[in-house]
């Protein structure tokens, strides 16, 4: 976690969350940090992971070459609280996007890893990368990925954006000269992202937003894109400015859900300590 992050950060992102459907009668919706044991298998799990396996990660090196002057022990080790989050619950499969999927492959290597060594402990995860959308590219740069960390912030759409700003950053997103609204990753990559964003929010295939702007070209294609974003960010807009002003119902929804999960990730903790070596809890 950042030392930046503010109490009202968190409860920003919390409230995010459930206005995008977390259903609180069918999840354990909670803050990591109020659950120990995520740090606490974190470190158990960094000595059965490779110095070569972290220093590989593209996270890892992207983040380094941006922020030289702090390249710190907690961003290096970072995947092994990544795992750490998903083997605590014994998960069966996660869901990613394809810029994630480096890092549940470490967390598979570490499970088995530690399986192998000590008998059958964590459960090994299976990704679920959907096949449009997975990957959604910068609205600036298409050759990498929508970052909102990113300087310039016509390349990405947050899910606060206001109307006029979607629509502002999608007018304003690189195309090319070519007006035919076709999907080509490779010759054609930000039509062909822009493409991915219509698709995921609407469900159409490829082909069929081809025939519907058919004959029209990225004038009408860029607000199209930008009006079915306005319209499905809207009612979880509406559903955060109300939670968002209940700062006591957010505050006692995680309060009630962070000794849940602590009795599901006490358990496979109190297995693996007892695994190599440690006094129990």
């Amino acid at each position: 976690m950042s030392a930046s992050r503010t109490t009202s950060d968190l409860l920003s992102a919390y409230a995010l969350l459930l206005a995008m459907g977390v259903d609180l009668e069918k999840s354990i919706f909670f803050i990591q940090s109020q659950v120990p044991e995520h740090a606490q298998l974190a470190w158990v799990l960094n000595c059965f992971t490779q110095f070569g396996e972290l220093s590989r990660m593209t996270q890892f090196k992207d983040k380094s070459a941006k922020h030289a002057d702090n390249i710190n022990a907690g961003l290096f080790t970072y995947p092994c609280l990544m795992a750490a989050d998903i083997l605590l619950y014994q998960a069966d499969y996660v869901p990613v996007g394809a810029d994630q999927k480096q890092h549940l492959e470490l967390t598979r290597n570490i499970a088995e890893r530690f399986n192998g060594l000590y008998s059958p402990t964590f459960t090994v995860p299976e990704p679920i990368i959907p096949k449009h959308g997975a990957r959604i590219m910068s609205l600036q740069d298409p050759t990498k990925k929508m970052s909102k960390s990113d300087e310039n912030v016509n390349s990405f759409i947050t899910i606060l954006d206001d109307p006029d700003t979607i629509l502002r950053k999608f007018k304003r997103a690189v195309t090319d000269s070519d007006a035919t609204v076709r999907f080509d990753p490779e010759n054609k990559p930000g039509v062909s992202n822009l493409m991915a964003i219509y698709s995921t929010v609407t469900g159409e295939t490829m082909e069929e937003i081809e025939a519907k702007f058919a004959g029209k070209g990225y004038g009408e294609f860029k607000p199209a894109v930008a009006e079915v974003v306005i319209q499905e960010l809207k009612p979880i807009q509406e559903r955060y400015q109300q939670l968002i002003s209940d700062k006591a119902y957010l505050e006692q929804c995680y309060k009630d859900n962070a000794p849940k999960a602590e009795r599901i990730a006490r358990k496979t903790l109190q297995k693996v300590m007892k695994k190599v070596g440690y006094l129990p809890l």
